[in-house]
């Protein structure tokens, strides 16, 4: 079996300083906001280089304190890529806000910024671009549009913690950046957890009220929160693994670079890594006219691979009704011929190697 992410053989690799963490917290009994979450925000902050780093319970809650501290509702509306986890647009949603979906690039699959202008209009309140995959977005060219329009850029950093953007990481670049750590991220703790950046002290200040219960002195509540801060162990866990996120990230590379080289010549479309940011590989994604084939190949050898994403978002049901009139050619494209392989920074050559042999096998 060669699974999608081998989360227990990292666990072995890090044993005695995750266990020595979280046996800490037990030891001191707090629980609820205790020093490993505000060391964590600290040091996230540092490596982001960022002046605020806000932990949260979920990557999803990331997305919607962000948006809810951007004071963004009802009426509004917030330029995204409906080719990502449903997440990015259900956090718009969340806040009364309304996604307007335009089309990918079809190199980078991430949100294309040629076609954002076209659609803003007098509801417009934010662009959303998501790093998909680890690979940053085009941040340089959606700035100069927000600036250009007087919108607030929002990025979606759920896979990409460690990704830069020209020596700038990606969560440092827009007015707010809202990290996952869901276990099988590039950076992940052992359950759900999130982070939000800014270089806003007054979303700063808004966020950590509006996590809390709307309360920044215990009992005084000035607005309705929510019930969102980053469990303790989990900020212990995370505080561990941060030291090693650049070693797990070239890791990464050179599994994905590994791939590239095996999977040349067969007709395969590779991940492309685009100059102007580095890409971290929290997937590696090929597109491929014979999807199926291929897959039915590597389940057939007990090889864990994925389709990230089927559905886009423009097609889900959730938002049928209302965008059912939305045409993404590209989006649809990808999402028909797209799979993603087993991709973790423990993997062994030997199993890549099975990989791609298997891959060249189905295809002939």
């Amino acid at each position: 079996m060669i699974p999608m992410v081998d989360l227990k053989t990292q666990y072995h690799r890090l044993k005695h300083e995750i266990d020595t963490a979280v046996m800490d917290v037990l030891e001191n009994t707090q629980f609820i906001l205790g020093p490993n979450v505000k060391a964590l925000e600290q040091e996230t902050a540092d490596y982001l280089g960022v002046p605020h780093a806000i932990g949260c319970a979920s990557g999803t809650d990331a997305l919607h304190l962000a948006l809810a501290a951007a004071g963004i509702g009802p009426g509004d509306e917030v330029i995204t890529t409906a080719f990502t986890f449903i997440a990015t647009a259900e956090a718009i949603a969340y806040v009364g806000a309304t996604p307007v979906f335009v089309d990918i690039d079809p190199e980078t699959y991430n949100i294309d910024p040629e076609r954002v202008e076209a659609v803003i209009t007098g509801k417009t309140r934010a662009v959303l671009p998501v790093h998909l995959f680890g690979q940053p977005a085009r941040m340089d060219r959606l700035a100069e549009i927000c600036r250009e329009h007087g919108l607030l850029l929002i990025e979606d950093c759920a896979q990409s913690f460690g990704a830069d953007i020209n020596g700038v990481q990606t969560g440092a670049v827009g007015d707010l950046g809202c990290f996952s750590f869901f276990p099988s991220k590039n950076l992940g703790c052992y359950g759900d957890g999130g982070l939000i950046t800014t270089p806003s002290e007054q979303f700063a200040r808004r966020i950590l009220t509006l996590r809390n219960h709307g309360s920044e002195v215990r009992y005084h509540h000035d607005m309705i929160g929510y019930n969102s801060r980053l469990d303790e162990i989990q900020a212990a866990i995370l505080r561990v693994k941060l030291k090693h996120i650049d070693e797990f990230n070239r890791e990464r590379r050179r599994v994905a670079h590994r791939y590239n080289e095996l999977l040349t010549g067969t007709g395969i479309v590779t991940p492309r890594e685009d100059s102007h940011g580095r890409h971290v590989f929290h997937q590696y994604t090929l597109l491929s006219e014979h999807r199926d084939r291929i897959m039915k190949a590597l389940q057939d050898r007990a090889i864990a691979c994925a389709v990230y994403y089927p559905i886009p978002l423009h097609r889900q049901k959730a938002f049928g009704d209302t965008l059912s009139h939305v045409s993404l050619p590209i989006t649809d494209d990808v999402a028909a011929r797209c799979f993603s392989l087993p991709i973790y920074p423990e993997m062994p050559d030997e199993h890549i190697v099975t990989v791609t042999d298997t891959i060249r096998d189905a295809i002939g």
